[in-house]
């Protein structure tokens, strides 16, 4: 089950060009997280720092939410997944932002920058009964982020001049 997504849920969210409060932009740096994305999820995560988190959580709810990544000095502007909030199925006693970012790195990149686009809300975030029914979500939750951004108001996000006033 842990290979498949979940086929009750839409691969679309939000509307066809991102409404407000989207997009919004927070830069921050990757610390080490729980060890449990790469490690029990096989889904890596950047965990961004605690003033990058205070910040978020005065914009957003808890949840799932998309949008675009970049990290370090690599130019290059990745999709990404994110969530926000207490992680139930773990019972977190710690607020956390994990940022998946749709790309395979070489090595791990915690105390580089992070910045991160969001541009919409996928969905809230809940309990599941099982580790694969987590991870199903989690790849569902990854498709809906690829097709959600192709639209050209999102796909035209990667341009932001927060990626490229560091070049």
């Amino acid at each position: 089950m842990a290979n498949t997504i979940n086929p009750d849920r839409p691969l679309l969210v939000g509307p066809e060009t991102p409404q407000a409060p989207y997009p919004i932009s927070v830069a921050g740096t990757v610390v080490k997280g729980f060890g449990r994305g790469s490690k029990e999820l096989g889904i890596p995560t950047a965990n961004m720092n605690e003033e990058a988190l205070e910040e978020m959580f005065t914009e957003f709810t808890t949840g799932v939410y998309y949008g675009w990544a970049q990290v370090g000095n690599d130019q290059t502007v990745y999709p990404m997944v994110m969530s926000l909030g207490w992680n139930p199925y773990y019972k977190n006693e710690k607020r956390s932002a994990e940022v998946h970012i749709l790309h395979e790195f070489e090595s791990d990149f915690y105390d580089e920058s992070i910045r991160i686009i969001v541009t919409g809300y996928i969905r809230p975030e809940q309990n599941y009964p099982s580790l694969d029914a987590l991870i199903c979500d989690i790849k569902t939750d990854i498709e809906v982020a690829k097709h959600s951004l192709k639209r050209k108001a999102y796909d035209d996000l990667r341009h932001d001049s927060l990626f490229t006033k560091n070049q």
